[in-house]
Formats: structure tokens, C-alpha cells, sequence
């Protein structure tokens, strides 16, 4: 009996599980929850300073241009609406991609540039990673941060040059797509926390 069944079982096809989500988009993901994890330590920044004498930041440090980067971080948050924007006109027609994913990519520039403007202004004013506390938890911070945005912008200047030359697939879209719209999404809390 047990030979019948075997033989049955060669002849009928094997089961196909259905994928939920691209590996990488999968993939992405999981990186994406473990790096929630890591900004967990914007409740120390949080605790300091709730805590410190004096107020925030702490006397002789300078303050944070609070409204420049809020334009700043306008203009990040245009850049994820225009990756929306990208992937809704991939979908439909790749080339027509080409310019939204394009200025994404500039608005993300723009905002990484800034950034490093901002620090430079910043470090001539004496806030340093070893003038205070102030100064180790911004640029912890604000730097991960900063990582984050230039890796995830890499990535989407990996699909560019592939939607280029046509060779840019949906599941490698989304998992790029994911990345950035991490970076963009955590932004305004540590804008929050850290500038206001």
C-alpha cells in the first residue's frame, strides 16, 4: 500500500506555496523592525533631558535652528511623497518614473546636504560630541539618522540607474521604497524630540 501511494505522489504535481512578499521587500522589513530597536535610545536622550538642571540644552551650548530644519524636514517629507508618486506611475508605465524618482532623490539630497551644513554651523558654535551631554546625543542621533539617509539613498540611486536601462523590477523598487520611507518617517519624531 505504501509503494501505491509513493507512486501516486510522484505523478501529482508538487504543492506551490504562495509568497506573501518578495524576499527582499521581506527582507527589508525585518531590517527595518531591528532598526526601530536601535533609535530606542532617543528615551535616554528623553530621560537627560527631562532631567537636567538648568533646562535644555544645557547653559553655554548653543540652540538648535529649530525653523531651518523645519523646512528641512518639509523637504524630506516631499521627497517621500514623490517616491509615492514614482511607484504609482513604475506601476503603470516604468519610464514615466523617471522624473519623480529623480527629484525624490534631489529633495533626499537636499536634505542630507543640509544636514551637514547644519553640523558644520553647528560645530563652529562649540557643540561638539564632548561639549555636553547636548552635544553626544545630537550628533548620535542625528548622525544615525544620517546613515540611515545616505545608505537608503544609495539604494534608490541603485534603482535609478536600473530603471535607466530598463531593468529596474517591482520588488526591488519596494524594498528600496521601504528603506527610504523609514527614513523619512522617523524623522519628524527625533525633529521632535531632539529640536523642540
Amino acid at each position: 500500500m505504501t509503494a501505491k501511494v509513493l507512486h501516486i505522489a510522484k505523478k501529482m504535481p508538487a504543492a506551490r506555496r504562495r509568497q506573501l512578499a518578495p524576499n527582499g521587500v521581506i527582507g527589508m522589513i525585518i531590517f527595518i523592525f531591528a532598526e526601530m530597536m536601535f533609535f530606542g535610545f532617543i528615551s535616554a536622550h528623553t530621560i537627560v533631558k527631562s532631567g537636567a538642571l538648568g533646562g535644555w540644552p544645557p547653559p553655554g551650548q548653543p540652540r538648535l535652528p529649530i525653523e531651518q530644519t523645519a523646512f528641512n524636514t518639509a523637504a524630506l517629507l516631499a521627497s517621500g511623497a514623490m517616491l509615492f508618486f514614482a511607484h504609482r506611475r513604475f506601476s503603470k508605465d516604468p519610464p514615466s518614473a523617471r522624473v519623480p524618482m529623480a527629484i525624490a532623490m534631489a529633495l533626499g539630497a537636499f536634505f542630507v546636504a543640509f544636514q551637514g551644513m547644519e553640523w558644520a554651523a553647528l560645530l563652529n558654535e562649540g557643540l561638539t560630541v564632548t561639549s555636553s551631554t547636548h552635544g553626544a546625543f545630537f550628533y548620535l542621533i542625528v548622525g544615525a539618522h544620517a546613515a540611515h539617509a545616505v545608505a537608503a539613498l544609495l539604494a534608490l540611486l541603485y534603482c535609478f540607474v536600473r530603471l535607466l536601462q530598463r531593468n529596474l523590477v517591482m520588488p526591488q523598487l519596494m524594498a528600496a521604497e521601504i528603506f527610504w520611507y523609514f527614513v523619512v518617517a522617523v524623522w519628524p519624531l527625533l525633529y521632535w524630540r531632539v529640536y523642540l
